[in-house]
């Protein structure tokens, strides 16, 4: 998603309208670079002045979730981030270090079998997956010190 214009119109498609407090949580998702946490958010909320409460960025993150415009993310901490997402689907490869997520597409043609065999097993319907990889990222092998070092 590239503006508040177009979050409008999702919200539209499902049958809401961008309110006051969601154009300006939609605003602080779009001038964000990666990553970001409810926290981050709320603090932000506090220091421009915009009089958004916790439960309402909570409820504009939950809703944008089911739109598909943002996606929640697990982090190696047990603490959860969210990020801008494309609407195509896609998995994330996280740092086990600093927490940086990354976006990744995956064309695995054994996936849908794998479901299709969970399904099976399980007696469940698949109605979506996701898929988080768990890593330590480039900047972070960049920055380690190498065994038995002295830093």
């Amino acid at each position: 998603m590239q503006t508040p214009q177009e979050m409008a119109q999702a919200l539209s498609r499902a049958g809401l309208r961008m309110t006051g407090p969601r154009r300006a949580v939609a605003e602080m998702l779009l001038e964000r670079d990666g990553q970001f946490t409810a926290e981050e958010l709320l603090a932000e909320s506090r220091s421009r002045g915009l009089g958004i409460g916790r439960a309402t960025i909570f409820r504009s993150l939950e809703l944008l979730g089911r739109l598909n415009l943002v996606e929640r993310i697990d982090l190696p901490s047990g603490e959860h981030a969210y990020l801008l997402c494309e609407p195509e689907h896609h998995h994330h490869v996280i740092c086990s270090r600093c927490g940086r997520a990354d976006a990744f597409a995956m064309e695995d043609r054994a996936l849908p079998e794998r479901l299709e065999q969970i399904a099976r097993a399980t007696g469940y319907r698949i109605d979506a997956h996701r898929l988080e990889v768990y890593g330590v990222c480039p900047d972070c092998q960049a920055n380690a010190h190498p065994m038995g070092s002295d830093a």
